[in-house]
């Protein structure tokens, strides 16, 4: 029994160890996934570095609202704007920054929602390092949608 044993336990050792991990990698994947795929890249002056959009529902006769998946790639940003109607960000993936026109920068994660006040010039987008998926959701939007202002300069982007 002894020399059965001494080959044995290394196996279950291994075995264990090899579930284990692997159970460690698909927590990790799940974590990883998005929600919604990232969409199209946006391509005009609104935005610096790479974003993504991936529209969920736009307005139509019955909701005034927008809803867009936004994934910023490390370094992206929006530039300040404001919505006549307010938004919403409800932080989906990663870490990212987000500031109101004369307030100091705040670092959003995974799970955090923004309540963007209406005529608020504000700015958002991913750290330096991570990237940052978020859904905005702009409110109100009968009353009109996002005003867009100059960009965020670098200087202000790194004044955490």
């Amino acid at each position: 029994m002894k020399y059965h044993f001494n080959y044995i336990l290394p196996f279950v050792i291994v075995l264990f160890t090899a579930c284990n991990n692997n159970q460690k990698m698909e927590e990790t994947t799940q974590q990883n996934e998005t929600v919604f795929p990232k969409g199209e890249r946006i391509t005009n002056d609104n935005f610096t570095g790479t974003v993504w959009l991936n529209y969920l529902a736009e307005t139509d006769t019955i909701h005034n609202v927008n809803i867009g998946s936004v994934t910023f790639e490390a370094g992206a940003r929006t530039n300040w704007h404001y919505h006549k109607g307010g938004q919403i960000l409800l932080v989906t993936a990663g870490k990212g920054l987000y500031q109101e026109k004369g307030k100091p920068i705040e670092i959003i994660k995974k799970g955090d929602v923004m309540k963007c006040p209406p005529n608020i010039a504000h700015w958002h987008g991913a750290t330096p390092t991570e990237a940052m998926t978020h859904i905005a959701i702009g409110t109100s939007t009968n009353i009109g949608g996002a005003v867009w202002l100059q960009p965020v300069t670098d200087e202000e982007y790194h004044n955490k």
